[in-house]
Formats: structure tokens, C-alpha cells, sequence
């Protein structure tokens, strides 16, 4: 029996993601942002509200990083999606978090992370908080690397339940992509 639960986004896995910017007087800036996706085969997805500093950032400064957040970093990967840097301006040291400058972007490299994509700003659109940044280059560490790919397992990247504010750890291996359903042609 089916159950209607009204208007919920309930799409898994929903991905969390790191959004890494720099603020007017140089600090940088860390963000958890859960509403984000693929937006092309160049270009990423997210739903920012404009009151959050990442978002003023972005606008500013129209570059932005966004990192997979992954199992072994998730205390640090919460705190920055439950403190606002609009209140707390030491929010990137207390993290805990490491970063480089970007040669790509005006945008910082958070180091902690394996996977990184140095973004443009594309188009903002403030009523719908609709985000989208075109992909300059994406670095991934070696540590997750299997055969020149990054390999899941070795990311372990964390993923957001949104009906029951839940993270979870990426699971096993279901099948392989375009070959599975060949079983039934």
C-alpha cells in the first residue's frame, strides 16, 4: 500500500557537497550544501538561499569550489552546514579544515577533501535560489584512485537523507551501469 507524504524532494542519494569560497576580507569560507547535483556535463547544480555568506560570496567573487564530503570527515563536514559564517567569522579555522588557493578559480582548494571542481559562476537566480557554476577543472587526490578512476569504496562519500536528517556511508556495489538491464532484451 502506497502513502502519500505530501510535496518532499525524497530523491536518494542526494549527495553532500562542500562549497568552498573566499570572504571580502580574504578568509575562507566552507559551506555543507545538500541541495546540489549535475547540471550538465560541465556545470553543477545548487539551491542556495541568498542570506547564506557562501552564496553573497559566489555573487561577489563569481568562482566557488564544491568537494565531496566523505565518510571520515563528517563531524567537520556538519559543523560547517550548522554554522553560519554569517554569525561566526572564525568558522573555517574551527573546522578544522586545510585549503589552498586555487590557480584556476578565485576560490579555495579545501585539501581535506579528495575531490574538487574549481567553478564559475553561470547564472544565480535569487526567487528559486537556483545556482549553477560551470565546471573549469576538477582535481581529484591520487588516494582515491584505482586505474586512473576514482574509486567509491576508497572515497567513501557520505550522503544526506533528507526525511530523516540522517547521513549515510555510500553502500556496496549493485550492478554495473549499462550492462544489467541486457538481461532483459
Amino acid at each position: 500500500m502506497r502513502v502519500d507524504v505530501g510535496k518532499k524532494p525524497l530523491i536518494y542519494p542526494q549527495p553532500v557537497l562542500i562549497i568552498g569560497t573566499y570572504n571580502d576580507d580574504g578568509s575562507i569560507d566552507a559551506m555543507n550544501a545538500a541541495w546540489g547535483s549535475v547540471g550538465d556535463d560541465h556545470q553543477v547544480f545548487l539551491c542556495l538561499s541568498a542570506g547564506h555568506r557562501t552564496t553573497k560570496n559566489i555573487l561577489k567573487r563569481r568562482a566557488f569550489t564544491v568537494h565531496i564530503a566523505e565518510e571520515p570527515l563528517l563531524v567537520k563536514s556538519d559543523y560547517v552546514g550548522i554554522v553560519s559564517g554569517n554569525r561566526e567569522p572564525q568558522k573555517f579555522e574551527k573546522s578544522g579544515l586545510n585549503a589552498q588557493k586555487s590557480d584556476k578559480v578565485d576560490a579555495p582548494i579545501l585539501t581535506d577533501y579528495a575531490i574538487c571542481m574549481e567553478c564559475e559562476l553561470e547564472s544565480y537566480e535569487e526567487k528559486n535560489c537556483h545556482l549553477f557554476g560551470n565546471i573549469v577543472n576538477t582535481s581529484v587526490d591520487e588516494r582515491v584512485l584505482t586505474d586512473g578512476k576514482v574509486d567509491v569504496a576508497k572515497l567513501k562519500p557520505i550522503i544526506f537523507d533528507i526525511d530523516n536528517a540522517l547521513y549515510y556511508s555510500l553502500g556496496s556495489v549493485a550492478g554495473k551501469a549499462f550492462n544489467a538491464g541486457k538481461a532483459l532484451m
